[in-house]
Order: C-alpha cells, then structure tokens, then sequence
C-alpha cells in the first residue's frame, strides 16, 4: 500500500470530514506531509494515523483543540495528566449538574401524574406536608405584568435560569390577607429548589398540615377555591397558621385543554 493518501481518503479512513482535516490544516494542529504545488492537493502519510487518533480521543473527553495542540507541541507525561486531571473536574462537575436536571425531570413528572390522578378537586382536605427548599422575593402582585417582573428579578437575584424551575413556581397570599378573605394580592413568589447546595437566597415552607384544594384551572380562579378552603379551616375549629401556597402545576404550555389546568392552594393550620 502506497504510503500516501489523498485527503479524502485520509478523512474517509479516521470517519471524519475533508473540512475538519482542512481547518486542523489552517490552524497548524495536522499538516498534510505533501502538498501539490499545482493544484494544491493535500496528502497524508500511516504515520499521521496515531497523531489523528490522539486528536479525536482528547476530543471525545472534551478537550479544546487549543489544549490539543499546545500538548501536541509539548509533550510531557505531567502536563498530560494535568489536563486529564482537570477534564475529569469538568466531567464531574457536568455529571453533578446533570443529576440534578434528572431529579427536576423526575419531580415535575412526579407532579403531572400525581395531578392527573386526583379525584375531588374543589373539595378541602387536611394533608401533611413535608418541609420544601425554596428561593422567594417578597414582592406585592396584584397583575400578571407583576408576576412575571417578580419571577425575572427572582432569577436574577438567585442565578438561577427558567430551565431550573419550569413547574416550580408559586405564590403566596399573607396571612393578614387571608384572615381579611382579600384574594387579589399576592405577597411573594417562590421558586422550589431543589438542588443539594442551596441558594444564599434560599429559605423553607415548613413542613406540617395544610388544608389543600386543588382545582381545574389558574391563579385568577384562586378566590373562589380560597374561599372554601377557609369555611373549611373555620367550620372545623381550625386556625390559619402561616401565608397560603398557591402553585399551577398545569398550566396552558403544558396542555392546550382547559380541562387538564391544576392549580393547588394550601394553607398552614394549627388546632
């Protein structure tokens, strides 16, 4: 076998493309052995293959083609298990933020099922719950304009990004308000949190019983669900005990019928 190919044959051998082995050209990491001063043909030589492989292995375990090349230059046993050290951090880090956007996909399919399965929405029910990790802003809302002001400072002020809290988001009505049956106003929004390491903006909804409904439909329907949970809290000698828990779990970018909206209330009691 001749000890030179063409460029189409070299990329054809090593399964990669005619551009990739140009621009490694251009940018110095693989230079063809020859180049034909009349038409510009590229060829490579058997003893380029190991160089090639080396490229496409630090590739696959993420490396840059600027780390490539500067130890392609520099070759030396330290320096190569120092890059591999810090690719392996970066892999950790990567497969760390991965868990983490599984356990999201998880709860928020957790959610949905559990929606979807609830009999007697409009009707109160006594529950307990158990203590969530939330970021909040206390922030007045009163408007859908506001709602979404709050929740894009709320971002901003925690770093964290809507791919984080997609179904995750809810209000809160205070207690006073709550006592007075005013509806309209919302005294914070919260985001779960669901990550090991928690924000510093980071506080708890405690854990212990509520007086739950659910019901098909949003936040503008809220009053009317408000109002049947406190009758319930009042005709059972119960007291409010905290800001209520207002959270769309299904919503209109979820599913286009109305019928499948869910909207939770919960509010805090003691005896």
């Amino acid at each position: 076998m001749k000890n030179k190919l063409s460029i189409g044959e070299m990329a054809k051998l090593h399964n990669t493309t005619i551009k990739t082995l140009r621009y490694y050209d251009e940018i110095g990491l693989l230079k063809p052995v020859e180049v034909d001063p009349n038409n510009g043909y590229r060829y490579y030589s058997t003893e380029q293959f190991e160089q090639l492989n080396t490229i496409h292995y630090l590739k696959e375990l993420g490396f840059s083609l600027k780390q490539i090349m500067r130890h392609l230059e520099h070759r030396d046993i330290d320096g190569f298990l120092n890059l591999l050290e810090k690719q392996k951090q970066l892999t950790e880090i990567k497969i760390n933020e991965l868990e983490q956007i599984k356990l999201r996909f998880q709860n928020r399919i957790e959610d949905i099922n559990s929606a979807r399965q609830l009999e007697d929405l409009g009707v109160p029910k006594i529950r307990f719950v158990k203590e969530r990790k939330i970021v909040r802003l206390m922030y007045k809302i009163t408007s859908e304009p506001e709602l979404e002001i709050s929740l894009k400072q709320l971002e901003n002020l925690s770093q964290m990004t809507s791919s984080i809290f997609i179904g995750g988001v809810g209000l809160t009505v205070s207690i006073e308000n709550l006592k007075d049956r005013k509806f309209d106003e919302y005294n914070s929004i919260f985001i779960l949190y669901e990550e090991e390491n928690q924000s510093t903006f980071g506080t708890t909804l405690s854990e212990g019983e509520y007086v739950c409904v659910s019901y098909n439909g949003s936040h503008s329907d809220s009053p009317l669900y408000y109002k049947a949970a406190l009758d319930y809290i009042q005709n059972n000698g119960l007291q409010v005990n905290g800001d209520s828990i207002e959270r769309t779990i299904i919503n209109h970018y979820i599913s286009e019928k109305e019928e499948d909206h869910l909207t939770e209330i919960q509010i805090p009691i003691k005896y």
